[in-house]
C-alpha cells in the first residue's frame, strides 16, 4: 500500500515529463514553421524589389538637357510632363552645361539616351576635337526651334570688328555659345581673349567692366536678358559676313519686339541662328536602350499634340516634327513613327 503513491508521483512526472517533451517540440516545430515562412516572404520581397528595380529602369530615359533656366530645361519638362506613363515610361531630364557636353554624354556616359544639342556640333568635334565624323553615331529624332546667336556689349563697342583681341565670354564650358562661338569667329578670323562662365557670372563682369562682350546661343528672347540691360547701357551686336555661315546655319535677327532695351526702335540686328536637335546615340536593334529609345520615340511622334497646351512652351507650335536636317541622319525608328503618323493623318 504504501508503494501505491509513489508510484503515483512517479507516473505524474513522468506525463509532466513527457508533456513538456510535447510542448518544447511543438513550440520548437511552430518557431521553425515561424523561421521558414519569414524566410520564404524575406525572398519574396527580394524578388519583389528585385522586379520593381527592374521595371523601374527597364524604360527610364535619361535626357540631357541643359544649366538652370535655359529653354532646353523648360522643354524638357515640357516632354516629363506630356510622355511620363508610370513604369511604362519614364523621362528624366537631367541638368546639364548645354549642348556640347551633352553629346560628349551621349558619347561616354551611361545612363544619357537622349539629349538637345545644335547642328553644329559635328563641325566642333572635327575642328576642335579631330573627330571627323559622328553622324552615324549620334543621329537625330527632331528638329527643334532655332536658338539665335546674341552677341551682347556695351554701347562703346559699336561693330563686331572692334572686338579683336577684346575679352569676350563665351559662356559655361560645354555650353551652346562655347560650342558655337569659337567656330563663328575662326571663320572671321577674329581672335579674342576668350573667357568662360555662367550667364550670372559673366553678365556681372560686363557690367562692372571687367569684360567686353557675352556670347549666348539660344531661342529669342532669353528670359530675364532685357531687364538686365536696362540697368546699363548695352546692346546686340549685327553679325558681318553671314554669307561665310550658309553652310550650317540659318539667317536670324533682333529687334525691339525681342528685346525692347536692347535693340533700337526701327533697327534690326542681323546675326545667324543655329538648329537645336534633340539627338541619340545610334545603339544596334539588339541592344536593351535601343528598346528604350524606340519607346520613347513612338511617344513623342504618336503623342505630339500633348505638347501643344497652354502651359508647354510656345516653342512647341512653331516645331513640325517631320522637318529635315542638312548633314544629319534622322533615327530610323523616329522615320518609322513620322510615316505611320502621317498615314494615320
Amino acid at each position: 500500500m504504501g508503494s501505491a503513491p509513489k508510484l503515483r508521483a512517479t507516473f505524474a512526472r513522468g506525463i509532466r515529463s513527457r508533456s513538456m517533451r510535447r510542448v518544447i517540440f511543438l513550440l520548437l516545430t511552430l518557431l521553425l514553421t515561424l523561421g521558414l515562412i519569414s524566410l520564404a516572404q524575406g525572398q519574396r520581397a527580394r524578388m519583389s524589389e528585385e522586379q520593381l528595380r527592374q521595371s523601374r529602369n527597364e524604360w527610364t530615359i535619361g535626357l540631357g538637357a541643359g544649366p538652370l533656366g535655359s529653354l532646353e530645361l523648360r522643354l524638357a519638362s515640357d516632354l516629363q510632363s506630356s510622355l511620363n506613363d508610370g513604369d511604362r515610361l519614364r523621362l528624366l531630364p537631367i541638368i546639364t552645361p548645354g549642348a556640347l557636353s551633352n553629346v560628349d554624354d551621349l558619347l561616354y556616359l551611361r545612363g544619357m539616351d537622349v539629349a538637345f544639342t545644335q547642328a553644329d556640333v559635328f563641325e566642333y568635334f572635327r575642328t576642335e576635337r579631330g573627330i571627323p565624323d559622328l553622324r552615324q553615331r549620334v543621329q537625330y529624332i527632331t528638329r527643334l526651334h532655332n536658338a539665335e546667336l546674341h552677341i551682347i556689349a556695351s554701347r562703346s563697342i559699336r561693330h563686331f570688328e572692334e572686338l579683336r583681341g577684346k575679352r569676350v565670354s563665351f559662356g559655361p564650358a560645354g555650353g551652346g555659345a562655347a560650342l558655337t562661338g569659337p567656330i563663328v569667329f575662326q571663320r572671321l578670323r577674329m581672335n579674342v581673349d576668350d573667357r568662360f562662365g555662367s550667364f550670372e557670372e559673366e553678365m556681372t563682369q560686363l557690367l562692372g567692366g571687367e569684360i567686353d562682350a557675352v556670347v549666348r546661343v539660344s531661342g529669342k528672347p532669353i528670359e530675364g536678358l532685357d531687364a538686365i540691360a536696362k540697368q546699363a547701357d548695352l546692346h546686340l551686336l549685327s553679325l558681318p559676313s553671314l554669307q561665310l555661315f550658309d553652310d550650317i546655319y540659318t539667317l536670324g535677327d533682333f529687334t525691339d519686339r525681342d528685346y525692347p532695351s536692347l535693340v533700337t526702335a526701327g533697327e534690326k540686328i542681323e546675326t545667324i541662328a543655329v538648329p537645336t536637335v534633340l539627338a541619340a546615340f545610334n545603339w544596334p536593334e539588339n541592344a536593351e536602350r535601343y528598346k528604350r529609345l524606340e519607346r520613347f520615340t513612338r511617344e513623342l511622334i504618336g503623342q505630339w499634340d500633348r505638347l501643344l497646351n497652354d502651359s508647354t512652351s510656345p516653342k512647341w507650335r512653331d516645331i513640325n516634327p517631320a522637318a529635315s536636317l542638312a548633314g544629319w541622319t534622322r533615327f530610323s525608328v523616329a522615320q518609322s513613327a513620322l510615316s505611320q503618323d502621317r498615314r494615320r493623318k
